[in-house]
């Protein structure tokens, strides 16, 4: 069945190769086709609004949950220049499931690192496409374990606070690219114009995105930190779970993580950070923060770690200003 599906995919691509009109947008459905056919559980969705913005070509999903990206390049583009390419280097320092094909050679890595490669077909000396027939079982086996990774759930917090960090770089960088590509939303738009207004006349578009990468993953964490309950974590739930006694954090995230946020396009990193904290053992990630003294808030404590990891050359923090006062959760610059 599956070699099946392979030989249709492969002849799909190689019929419109042939068609000599091809761009990598055209075999984008094939591929899409050929993942949903190998596990009909799964949803490959494509984008281009998203992908406009610096996120992958495609996010691949399972039940509504996102298990993995994939990069896709058009057919005879070398992957191995492609794979040194500083937007691929942040795709695998950020997303832990993750391909790079070029339709005919797929690379797949777990954790940012390369875990497997096969070749479903090369080109010849004539520029033809020939079937690898000894690779398809090899290509079928990397795209199903693609599909069927799940990754293992965090215990340490240098662990939680590097996949925090890259997502936040994941994040702040598509808002900048939004900015630049003229294709932010309405609400990060007036956001943006507020903070300008009513605090700093003078922020630009790339401190704000930080700024805002910044709160929105802190703030999903400190919403983790509080949940309680046997319903798993979401996003959804996540604003009602930051706590009461810091107020400015409870009604900012109720507005930038709401309903608005599906239409956003680094929305599918969101939910990734939100998946892998409701996978996270919190107490023991935790079991350590706080303790030195009883003033100690371990979601402030914890921070630290955080920023190691996201930027340690800031010696103050410019992002998420953890403090007991109105302002708790504001960025330093915005106090």
């Amino acid at each position: 069945m599956s070699e099946t599906v392979l030989h249709h995919y492969f002849s799909e691509i190689e019929r419109y190769y042939k068609a000599g009109k091809a761009t990598e947008y055209t075999y984008r459905a094939t591929l899409q086709e050929l993942l949903e056919e190998l596990d009909s559980n799964i949803a490959a969705t494509n984008e281009p609004k998203r992908e406009k913005c610096g996120a992958p070509d495609y996010v691949v999903e399972r039940n509504n949950l996102t298990i993995g990206y994939i990069e896709a390049k058009d057919i005879g583009l070398s992957l191995d220049k492609i794979e040194k390419d500083e937007q691929l280097r942040r795709y695998r320092d950020a997303l832990d499931n993750l391909i790079l094909t070029d339709y005919l050679e797929f690379r797949w890595y777990v954790g940012g690192e390369r875990r497997m490669t096969a070749n479903l077909a090369i080109i010849d000396k004539g520029k033809n496409l020939v079937l690898h027939k000894e690779e398809i079982s090899q290509v079928e086996n990397l795209l199903k374990s693609f599909l069927e990774h799940s990754a293992e759930p965090i215990r340490k917090p240098q662990e939680l606070a590097r996949r925090m960090a890259r997502l936040t770089y994941m994040i702040r960088d598509i808002i900048i690219n939004a900015f630049t590509a003229k294709e932010v939303s309405q609400d990060l738009r007036d956001l943006y114009t507020a903070f300008q207004e009513v605090l700093l006349p003078d922020l630009n578009q790339t401190t704000f995105a930080d700024m805002f990468a910044q709160t929105l993953v802190y703030g999903l964490f400190a919403a983790r930190y509080n949940h309680k309950g046997k319903k798993p974590f979401s996003r959804s739930d996540a604003a009602k779970e930051i706590p009461r006694t810091n107020p400015f954090l409870r009604r900012l995230f109720g507005s930038i993580a709401g309903p608005t946020l599906d239409d956003e396009p680094f929305v599918g990193f969101v939910d990734e950070l939100a998946q892998i904290l409701a996978y996270t053992d919190i107490d023991e990630v935790m079991a350590d923060f706080g303790k030195k003294t009883r003033q100690e808030d371990p979601i402030v404590y914890f921070y630290e770690t955080f920023l190691a990891q996201y930027d340690p050359e800031i010696k103050q923090l410019r992002g998420v200003y953890l403090c007991n006062t109105q302002c708790s959760y504001l960025p330093r610059t915005l106090r």
